[in-house]
């Protein structure tokens, strides 16, 4: 059979990494797809990273319409990231018949309903498990090996730079600021890390994994995001005292009132497998009916981790070239007529346990007022910790564990609380999850 011809938008980092890989593995790799895989056509706007890499003798171009509408190229793969002109190419790849392999998940996340429409209108498909947690298989695990399963809940730590800042502030008691800074330094982050620190980068990916994983429309808009700035070194040492360890999680739970979607700091049990994944590493943590709690973890960022899971996705187009469209793997796992409009729940609808930090005078009584307004909203303390005051200070720490309340409960708490003489601003609230 003759090789497919691969046209690739984008030398950076990862498309380097796939360039290299395809290249250095091309035999093996064409004993798994069942014929020859050849990068064809490459759009760069750095054309002298191609000898840098090995791979001059392949076509160049600055333009990246001139590679989606060659009529030699099978599979166009968009590296070039963001929203355009990566979804004006996209669907003129697909209009022109081609099949396409993305690492781009702020395009699914936002654009990706309307991509796989026209995908499914032209018969072709739109593969991107590099989307999500770079070189972990996440995306085949919840379309395909947990097909018999229905998901309960996912967690996971899907932003290597948060994962990074969390795991320095922890080991060696630096601040938030002071470890941003070192892995901007690094690479980890931007220069503006934004979307890295706020959260922005795990709600694209989780909402990904959530219409995956329920058979829902992709639903960016309603992921509920919530970053690590605010998270201080006390805070990453008090929780290991209570035995927990902070993590940046998304976390997709279905519950009687609909889906959940959220991103935001949370307190996991020190005990926790995905509570010891460090440094830059990923993982997803998905609980299945039939199964039970399954765990992935790897590299979720680099050159040729990525570039992994881009190329098992050209393998998989490959092997799909010969399928009828009709028993191809659906996109979102389910088949397109079969999504449900279960509802993605609200905020002051979900129910989980909260960490509590508040700086109080240190007078008696004070912990008797907050705990009657918490009682008030029907919320119990599991734990407390009240610290003496820090050396030249008056005020002191208060610590609390509760029991799993509602949100809006807590919320509503919260501003009484805020409101007391004793109580010095807002207190500092962490969701905290048992993932069991």
């Amino acid at each position: 059979m003759k090789a497919v011809k691969v046209g690739l938008l984008g030398l950076g980092t990862v498309g380097g990494g796939t360039a290299t890989v395809l290249k250095r593995n091309a035999k093996e790799i064409a004993r798994r797809a069942g014929r020859g895989i050849e990068i064809d056509f490459i759009a760069t706007l750095e054309p002298e990273r191609a000898a840098e890499l090995g791979v001059e003798n392949i076509r160049l171009t600055k333009d990246a319409y001139e590679v989606v509408n060659d009529p030699d190229i099978d599979i166009v793969v968009e590296l070039i990231g963001g929203y355009s002109p990566a979804k004006e190419l996209v669907m003129q790849a697909l209009e022109n018949g081609k099949h396409v392999v993305t690492a781009n998940k702020a395009l699914i996340a936002i654009h990706g309903d309307e991509i796989f429409a026209k995908a499914q209108e032209k018969g072709l498909v739109v593969a991107f498990e590099p989307a999500v947690a770079g070189g972990i298989p996440i995306i085949k695990a919840l379309r395909e090996g947990l097909s018999a399963n229905s998901v309960e809940w996912l967690a996971g730590i899907i932003n290597g730079t948060g994962n990074f800042i969390l795991t320095e502030m922890r080991d060696k008691g630096r601040d938030f600021d002071d470890v941003l800074a070192e892995a901007q330094a690094l690479g980890y982050a931007e220069a503006d890390p934004t979307f890295d620190v706020e959260g922005i980068d795990a709600a694209h990916k989780l909402s990904i994994l959530s219409s995956i994983a329920f058979g829902i429309p992709l639903q960016f808009d309603k992921t509920y995001t919530e970053g690590i700035s605010k998270i201080t070194q006390e805070d990453v040492a008090y929780a290991e005292e209570l035995g927990y360890r902070i993590k940046h999680l998304g976390v997709a739970k279905r519950t009687d009132k609909g889906i959940e979607q959220r991103v935001h700091p949370t307190l996991i049990p020190e005990r926790r497998l995905i509570a010891n994944v460090d440094g830059v590493m990923n993982a997803v943590l998905v609980k299945g009916d039939a199964v039970g709690a399954t765990l992935y973890y790897g590299a979720g960022a680099g050159d040729e981790a990525t570039a992994s899971a881009v190329i098992a996705d050209i393998v998989d187009v490959t092997r799909a070239l010969t399928t009828d469209p009709e028993n191809r793997v659906p996109h979102l796992a389910f088949q397109p007529d079969a999504l449900s409009d279960t509802p993605v729940v609200g905020m002051d609808d979900i129910e989980t346990a909260y960490y509590l930090r508040m700086s109080a005078k240190n007078e008696a009584g004070v912990l008797a007022e907050v705990t009657r307004v918490l009682g008030q909203q029907g919320i119990s303390i599991e734990a407390f910790i009240q610290k003496e005051p820090r050396q030249g200070e008056t005020d002191v720490d208060i610590i609390l564990l509760t029991h799993v309340v509602n949100e809006g409960n807590m919320n509503s708490a919260l501003e009484q609380i805020a409101a007391l003489d004793v109580i010095n601003g807002e207190a500092t609230r962490i969701r905290v999850e048992s993932l069991s």
